[in-house]
């Protein structure tokens, strides 16, 4: 490999040139849950993210973008679970990179760890067919810790009808006063899911800043006394659809808060979201999943028509 330079993201000028890595890249893995360049820029724009420690970017000796990585770290009072995000260009694949970036995310959060004074734990994905990234984590000492499904459903099929609880009506978020019954209502519901972090209003009020953020596509259901019960959101995602020629509509996020399930409610809110990505000009609707979610959410998806596509894997390593 040659000489690689190493420095950290400036913002709006690194713009085009991680966009070109992320195409780059999808030409080749056709990843079709892989976050693509805007999603991207939402989670390195975000506020809370210190853009100068925990992003790196690696350039060749023309001043290339060859290689990306993001350190994703939620806060926490018992232990750090950090997210490696990362991307290498295919042409310097296997040459060294990707060790690099994993032993940069090691350091980094080595070094939070030990200013929190708490144990740290990084975490990274990659899908189930890429057994080259594969052999590289296991080698790099990481430790399969949880499978993903990427699930999907024609929306050409029949749609059955959502049927609501009495006294429960359906609605969609519309502006800043529905944010903070939100977010409770989002941590109530996911409180005792497998590593789950809460969510602040700042950062949901950060997402709807999104310029593709369809208020009218997230949905919540409200019971009589006006509690926010429970929520789906869906959204379309014109720049993957472009790149792939496809009319693909995404369950972003799907929950029952804890006092309000057994209802109906989840089956009812996930067949209203289909009903609105179709009539939203989506022709397929796709989902991510645990594959050992206690809440029967597998199970479910595929009582309405959903079927697995993609099988990933999530990887952790103790630092």
């Amino acid at each position: 490999m040659n000489i690689l330079t190493t420095r950290s993201y400036k913002g709006e000028s690194d713009w085009c040139a991680i966009a070109n890595l992320i195409d780059d890249c999808e030409t080749v893995d056709r990843l079709g849950e892989e976050v693509s360049a805007t999603e991207l820029k939402l989670i390195l724009d975000a506020p809370q993210l210190d853009k100068a420690r925990d992003v790196q970017l690696w350039e060749d000796g023309n001043c290339k973008l060859i290689g990306l990585a993001l350190l994703d770290m939620p806060d926490s009072t018992d232990e750090i679970e950090a997210c490696l995000w990362f991307y290498v260009h295919p042409n310097v694949r296997g040459e060294g990179l990707e060790k690099d970036i994993i032993k940069w995310g090691e350091t980094r959060l080595g070094e939070v760890g030990k200013k929190r004074n708490l144990p740290a734990k990084l975490h990274t994905y990659s899908r189930e067919d890429k057994t080259d990234l594969m052999l590289l984590l296991e080698k790099q000492g990481f430790e399969v810790d949880r499978y993903f499904l990427t699930m999907a459903r024609s929306l050409a099929e029949a749609i059955p009808t959502p049927e609501f609880p009495a006294d429960f009506a359906l609605t969609h978020v519309s502006g800043e006063q529905d944010i903070q019954p939100w977010v409770e209502m989002f941590n109530q519901s996911f409180i005792d899911h497998w590593n789950h972090h809460d969510l602040t209003a700042e950062t949901v009020r950060y997402w709807m800043q999104d310029e593709n953020y369809q208020p009218e596509l997230d949905l919540i259901a409200v019971s009589g006394d006006r509690k926010f019960a429970a929520f789906c959101d869906c959204q379309i995602k014109p720049q993957k659809n472009s790149r792939s020629d496809t009319k693909d509509g995404w369950i972003e996020l799907l929950g029952t808060r804890r006092d309000f399930r057994k209802m109906g409610l989840g089956k009812a809110m996930l067949l209203a979201g289909l009903h609105k990505l179709k009539a939203a000009g989506a022709n397929t609707a796709k989902l991510s999943v645990d594959a050992d979610s206690l809440t029967g959410a597998t199970k479910l998806y595929k009582s309405v028509g959903f079927r697995p596509m993609e099988t990933w894997i999530e990887w952790a390593k103790t630092v």
